[in-house]
């Protein structure tokens, strides 16, 4: 009898042990779904963006322009026939390159299981002049065409930059590190950025 009693204390004492250790074992998470994970995704690469400072000799010679009347048609012409308005400058700027977050929702995710599909949107570029540090080489502009020299300076930044392909792949693979580290510390195993989601893949 007392052995019979000592095994039962012992399978109980065994049960209860097991069941401690089951308690305080970690307990997977549940995972977050594509809506919530698109919006975490939104703020971290708010976050990143990759900083390009630019600078640029652009020049100006603006052709004349047809007046409301004859006398200011002559005095437009008189202006370009004795001194052509013209300016040239050094022109600085900074470069922005970040996802294009207007485009990145809940349709861009895709989970199975612990594996997370993301079409990353393309890459965006802004570009910031920076009026305090262009040097004008030479003008005799008016500030109507010193500005329009200015918009000039600024697409050929903004066209140069998309031109670039090596300087977006760097934008793009550094957006990438810090999302996968998002997803990777959210509970996912396996982050893959893909061109579209796999057919048949819940986005939603």
């Amino acid at each position: 009898m007392r052995r019979l009693l000592a095994l039962v204390i012992l399978g109980l004492s065994i049960g209860a042990g097991i069941a401690v250790v089951f308690w305080m074992l970690p307990r997977e998470r549940p995972l977050p779904s594509p809506p919530a994970v698109a919006t975490q995704i939104r703020e971290i690469a708010r976050l990143e963006t990759l900083e390009v400072r630019l600078y640029k000799k652009v020049s100006f010679e603006p052709e004349p322009t047809q007046a409301d009347s004859l006398w200011g048609d002559v005095s437009g012409w008189l202006r370009h026939t004795i001194a052509a308005p013209k300016g040239k400058a050094i022109v600085f700027a900074d470069a922005y390159l970040t996802l294009d977050l207007e485009r990145l929702n809940a349709t861009s995710v895709g989970v199975q299981g612990r594996r997370v599909d993301v079409v990353l949107p393309p890459i965006r570029t802004t570009i910031a002049l920076r009026p305090g540090e262009t040097e004008i080489l030479g003008s005799n502009l008016d500030s109507a065409e010193t500005a329009r020299l200015l918009d000039l300076a600024k697409i050929a930044f903004e066209r140069e930059v998309d031109a670039d392909v090596a300087l977006k792949a760097r934008a793009r693979a550094s957006a990438e590190r810090h999302i996968r580290a998002l997803l990777l510390s959210l509970g996912f195993g396996d982050v893959r950025f893909v061109d579209a989601l796999p057919p048949g893949e819940s986005a939603s």
